[in-house]
Protein backbone atom coordinates (compact mmCIF):
# COMPACT_ATOMS: atom_id res chain seq x y z
CA UNK A 1 0.00 0.00 0.00
CA UNK A 2 1.28 3.49 -0.90
CA UNK A 3 1.56 5.83 1.94
CA UNK A 4 -0.43 8.15 3.17
CA UNK A 5 -1.35 11.25 1.40
CA UNK A 6 -2.71 14.07 3.20
CA UNK A 7 -5.60 16.71 1.62
CA UNK A 8 -6.36 19.84 3.40
CA UNK A 9 -6.10 18.88 7.24
CA UNK A 10 -6.92 15.16 6.49
CA UNK A 11 -4.50 12.09 5.96
CA UNK A 12 -5.95 9.80 3.90
CA UNK A 13 -4.60 5.81 3.64
CA UNK A 14 -4.74 2.27 5.42
CA UNK A 15 -5.43 3.19 9.21
CA UNK A 16 -7.09 6.40 8.84
CA UNK A 17 -10.85 6.79 8.78
CA UNK A 18 -12.48 7.21 4.97
CA UNK A 19 -12.16 10.90 3.86
CA UNK A 20 -15.97 11.65 2.64
CA UNK A 21 -16.74 13.74 -0.01
CA UNK A 22 -19.72 15.64 -0.98
CA UNK A 23 -20.11 15.97 -4.41
CA UNK A 24 -22.43 18.66 -5.45
CA UNK A 25 -22.29 18.35 -9.01
CA UNK A 26 -25.23 20.01 -10.39
CA UNK A 27 -27.46 20.25 -7.20
CA UNK A 28 -27.02 23.75 -6.68
CA UNK A 29 -29.79 24.14 -9.73
CA UNK A 30 -28.00 27.15 -11.17
CA UNK A 31 -28.62 29.53 -7.68
CA UNK A 32 -26.09 30.51 -6.03
CA UNK A 33 -27.87 30.50 -2.26
CA UNK A 34 -28.06 26.96 -2.75
CA UNK A 35 -24.90 26.23 -3.61
CA UNK A 36 -23.33 27.78 -0.41
CA UNK A 37 -26.04 26.12 2.04
CA UNK A 38 -25.16 22.84 -0.07
CA UNK A 39 -21.53 23.39 1.96
CA UNK A 40 -22.78 24.07 4.87
CA UNK A 41 -25.00 21.41 5.00
CA UNK A 42 -22.27 19.03 4.34
CA UNK A 43 -20.04 20.45 6.97
CA UNK A 44 -22.85 19.52 9.30
CA UNK A 45 -23.57 16.34 8.00
CA UNK A 46 -19.81 15.36 8.25
CA UNK A 47 -18.29 15.15 5.54
CA UNK A 48 -14.72 16.14 5.07
CA UNK A 49 -14.86 17.97 1.95
CA UNK A 50 -17.35 19.33 -0.94
CA UNK A 51 -16.36 18.93 -4.93
CA UNK A 52 -17.79 20.91 -7.79
CA UNK A 53 -17.02 20.42 -11.61
CA UNK A 54 -15.15 22.91 -13.51
CA UNK A 55 -16.64 23.23 -17.25
CA UNK A 56 -18.67 24.77 -19.60
CA UNK A 57 -21.28 23.38 -22.24
CA UNK A 58 -18.50 24.30 -24.87
CA UNK A 59 -15.94 22.89 -22.98
CA UNK A 60 -17.09 19.94 -23.32
CA UNK A 61 -19.34 19.20 -26.20
CA UNK A 62 -21.03 20.85 -29.63
CA UNK A 63 -23.83 22.73 -29.86
CA UNK A 64 -25.49 19.85 -32.12
CA UNK A 65 -29.03 17.60 -32.20
CA UNK A 66 -28.07 15.21 -34.72
CA UNK A 67 -28.15 11.40 -32.97
CA UNK A 68 -24.66 11.44 -32.50
CA UNK A 69 -25.39 13.74 -29.24
CA UNK A 70 -28.84 12.98 -28.40
CA UNK A 71 -29.08 11.69 -24.90
CA UNK A 72 -30.57 7.78 -24.55
CA UNK A 73 -31.32 7.68 -20.48
CA UNK A 74 -34.66 6.95 -18.60
CA UNK A 75 -33.75 10.39 -17.29
CA UNK A 76 -31.61 12.20 -18.83
CA UNK A 77 -32.99 11.23 -22.54
CA UNK A 78 -34.91 13.54 -24.89
CA UNK A 79 -32.02 16.20 -25.27
CA UNK A 80 -28.55 16.94 -26.37
CA UNK A 81 -25.52 16.73 -24.46
CA UNK A 82 -25.21 20.33 -24.78
CA UNK A 83 -28.58 20.98 -23.26
CA UNK A 84 -27.71 18.97 -20.15
CA UNK A 85 -24.32 20.32 -19.49
CA UNK A 86 -25.96 23.64 -20.11
CA UNK A 87 -28.46 22.45 -17.09
CA UNK A 88 -25.40 21.28 -15.20
CA UNK A 89 -22.40 23.39 -14.87
CA UNK A 90 -21.14 25.45 -12.39
CA UNK A 91 -20.95 29.30 -13.11
CA UNK A 92 -17.00 29.91 -13.49
CA UNK A 93 -17.70 33.01 -11.79
CA UNK A 94 -18.92 31.43 -8.32
CA UNK A 95 -15.59 29.72 -7.65
CA UNK A 96 -13.95 32.04 -5.63
CA UNK A 97 -17.25 32.49 -3.51
CA UNK A 98 -17.58 28.92 -3.10
CA UNK A 99 -14.03 28.62 -1.59
CA UNK A 100 -14.04 31.14 0.52
CA UNK A 101 -16.93 29.81 1.94
CA UNK A 102 -15.80 26.02 2.14
CA UNK A 103 -12.63 27.36 3.95
CA UNK A 104 -14.54 29.96 6.39
CA UNK A 105 -16.58 26.58 6.94
CA UNK A 106 -13.12 24.06 7.57
CA UNK A 107 -14.44 21.73 4.95
CA UNK A 108 -12.04 21.23 2.14
CA UNK A 109 -12.74 22.39 -1.32
CA UNK A 110 -12.43 20.29 -4.41
CA UNK A 111 -13.38 20.37 -7.89
CA UNK A 112 -13.06 18.53 -11.48
CA UNK A 113 -11.36 19.75 -13.97
CA UNK A 114 -12.05 18.63 -17.51
CA UNK A 115 -9.50 20.64 -19.16
CA UNK A 116 -6.18 22.34 -19.05
CA UNK A 117 -8.21 26.03 -18.46
CA UNK A 118 -9.76 24.50 -15.84
CA UNK A 119 -6.58 23.20 -14.49
CA UNK A 120 -5.43 26.49 -14.54
CA UNK A 121 -8.39 28.11 -12.94
CA UNK A 122 -8.16 25.89 -9.95
CA UNK A 123 -4.64 26.71 -9.13
CA UNK A 124 -5.14 30.03 -9.23
CA UNK A 125 -8.11 29.16 -6.47
CA UNK A 126 -5.47 27.23 -4.81
CA UNK A 127 -7.10 24.07 -4.23
CA UNK A 128 -5.11 21.24 -2.20
CA UNK A 129 -5.47 18.55 -4.99
CA UNK A 130 -7.16 17.69 -8.87
CA UNK A 131 -9.57 15.39 -9.65
CA UNK A 132 -9.99 13.78 -13.03
CA UNK A 133 -13.43 11.95 -14.05
CA UNK A 134 -13.92 8.69 -15.00
CA UNK A 135 -14.64 9.75 -18.68
CA UNK A 136 -11.58 11.81 -18.79
CA UNK A 137 -9.48 8.68 -17.50
CA UNK A 138 -8.41 8.52 -21.21
CA UNK A 139 -7.27 12.02 -21.35
CA UNK A 140 -3.73 11.38 -20.79
CA UNK A 141 -2.71 15.37 -21.92
CA UNK A 142 -5.19 16.36 -19.25
CA UNK A 143 -3.57 14.02 -16.95
CA UNK A 144 -0.41 15.05 -16.98
CA UNK A 145 -0.91 18.25 -17.15
CA UNK A 146 -2.72 18.21 -13.68
CA UNK A 147 -0.47 15.91 -12.53
CA UNK A 148 3.12 18.86 -13.65
CA UNK A 149 1.16 20.95 -10.22
CA UNK A 150 2.34 18.03 -8.15
CA UNK A 151 -0.75 18.64 -6.37
CA UNK A 152 -2.63 15.35 -5.03
CA UNK A 153 -4.12 13.80 -8.02
CA UNK A 154 -7.64 11.43 -7.41
CA UNK A 155 -8.85 9.63 -11.12
CA UNK A 156 -12.08 8.14 -11.39
CA UNK A 157 -11.77 4.60 -13.09
CA UNK A 158 -15.17 3.86 -14.01
CA UNK A 159 -15.07 4.15 -17.80
CA UNK A 160 -11.92 1.92 -17.80
CA UNK A 161 -10.44 -1.26 -18.35
CA UNK A 162 -7.18 -2.12 -16.41
CA UNK A 163 -5.02 -1.32 -18.77
CA UNK A 164 -6.07 2.40 -19.15
CA UNK A 165 -5.76 2.85 -15.59
CA UNK A 166 -2.61 1.59 -15.60
CA UNK A 167 -1.87 4.04 -18.51
CA UNK A 168 -3.20 6.74 -16.88
CA UNK A 169 -1.14 5.77 -13.59
CA UNK A 170 1.91 5.43 -15.56
CA UNK A 171 1.29 8.77 -17.11
CA UNK A 172 0.54 10.83 -13.63
CA UNK A 173 3.81 9.48 -12.37
CA UNK A 174 5.91 10.29 -15.52
CA UNK A 175 5.02 14.00 -15.52
CA UNK A 176 5.73 13.95 -11.69
CA UNK A 177 2.66 13.41 -9.38
CA UNK A 178 3.89 11.47 -5.97
CA UNK A 179 0.44 11.41 -4.50
CA UNK A 180 -2.00 9.19 -6.68
CA UNK A 181 -5.41 8.15 -5.03
CA UNK A 182 -7.65 5.36 -7.47
CA UNK A 183 -11.79 5.53 -6.92
CA UNK A 184 -13.53 2.34 -7.93
CA UNK A 185 -16.21 3.57 -9.70
CA UNK A 186 -19.81 2.27 -11.78
CA UNK A 187 -20.51 4.66 -14.18
CA UNK A 188 -24.17 4.02 -14.19
CA UNK A 189 -26.74 6.40 -12.92
CA UNK A 190 -28.06 5.31 -10.35
CA UNK A 191 -25.53 2.30 -10.01
CA UNK A 192 -27.64 -0.90 -8.92
CA UNK A 193 -25.98 -2.85 -6.16
CA UNK A 194 -25.44 -5.87 -8.17
CA UNK A 195 -23.59 -3.77 -10.81
CA UNK A 196 -20.98 -2.75 -7.73
CA UNK A 197 -17.92 -5.16 -7.79
CA UNK A 198 -16.91 -3.50 -4.71
CA UNK A 199 -14.21 -6.64 -4.43
CA UNK A 200 -12.51 -4.97 -6.97
CA UNK A 201 -11.26 -2.17 -4.34
CA UNK A 202 -8.78 -4.83 -2.74
CA UNK A 203 -7.68 -5.54 -6.14
CA UNK A 204 -6.88 -2.04 -7.37
CA UNK A 205 -4.69 -1.82 -4.27
CA UNK A 206 -3.07 -4.92 -4.63
CA UNK A 207 -2.52 -4.12 -8.70
CA UNK A 208 -1.38 -0.14 -8.28
CA UNK A 209 0.01 -0.16 -4.39
CA UNK A 210 -1.91 3.24 -4.28
CA UNK A 211 -4.85 4.07 -2.48
CA UNK A 212 -8.08 3.25 -3.45
CA UNK A 213 -11.52 5.30 -2.75
CA UNK A 214 -15.35 4.40 -4.13
CA UNK A 215 -17.15 6.92 -5.83
CA UNK A 216 -20.88 5.72 -5.29
CA UNK A 217 -23.72 6.38 -7.55
CA UNK A 218 -26.27 4.53 -5.72
CA UNK A 219 -29.00 5.16 -3.63
CA UNK A 220 -28.16 4.04 -0.51
CA UNK A 221 -25.56 3.64 2.20
CA UNK A 222 -24.63 0.02 2.07
CA UNK A 223 -22.55 -0.09 -0.84
CA UNK A 224 -20.21 2.81 0.95
CA UNK A 225 -20.31 1.59 4.55
CA UNK A 226 -19.13 -2.00 2.07
CA UNK A 227 -16.32 -0.37 0.79
CA UNK A 228 -15.13 0.71 3.27
CA UNK A 229 -14.65 -2.77 4.94
CA UNK A 230 -13.01 -3.66 1.92
CA UNK A 231 -10.43 -1.07 2.31
CA UNK A 232 -11.81 2.19 0.17
CA UNK A 233 -9.90 5.31 2.09
CA UNK A 234 -11.98 7.54 0.08
CA UNK A 235 -15.73 7.81 0.18
CA UNK A 236 -17.43 10.23 -2.68
CA UNK A 237 -21.16 10.54 -2.70
CA UNK A 238 -23.34 13.11 -5.00
CA UNK A 239 -25.22 15.22 -2.54
CA UNK A 240 -28.35 17.09 -2.73
CA UNK A 241 -30.55 19.09 -0.17
CA UNK A 242 -33.52 17.38 -1.10
CA UNK A 243 -34.64 14.45 -4.22
CA UNK A 244 -37.59 16.87 -4.24
CA UNK A 245 -35.66 20.04 -6.09
CA UNK A 246 -35.00 18.24 -9.66
CA UNK A 247 -31.59 18.87 -11.14
CA UNK A 248 -29.90 16.75 -13.18
CA UNK A 249 -27.87 14.63 -10.46
CA UNK A 250 -30.92 14.78 -8.17
CA UNK A 251 -32.75 11.32 -8.61
CA UNK A 252 -29.22 9.57 -7.75
CA UNK A 253 -27.79 12.22 -4.79
CA UNK A 254 -28.10 12.05 -1.32
CA UNK A 255 -29.69 14.20 1.15
CA UNK A 256 -28.39 15.58 4.82
CA UNK A 257 -30.20 12.63 6.28
CA UNK A 258 -28.38 10.03 4.25
CA UNK A 259 -25.03 11.44 4.40
CA UNK A 260 -24.51 11.80 8.14
CA UNK A 261 -25.68 8.21 8.59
Amino acid sequence: MKKAIKIGKRIIGEGYPAFIVAEISANHGHSLERALKLIEEAKQAGADAVKFQTYTPDTLTMDADNRCFKIKHPKWGGQTLYELYKKAYTPWEWFKRLKSEADTRGITFLSTAFDKKAVDFLEELGIPAHKIASFELVDLALIEYAAKTKKPLIMSTGMATRDEIKEAVKTAKRAGAKDIILLKCVSSYPTKLEEMNLRTIPQMQKLFHLPVGFSDHSLEISAAVAAVTLGANIIEKHFTLSRGFKTPDSFFSMDPKGLRS
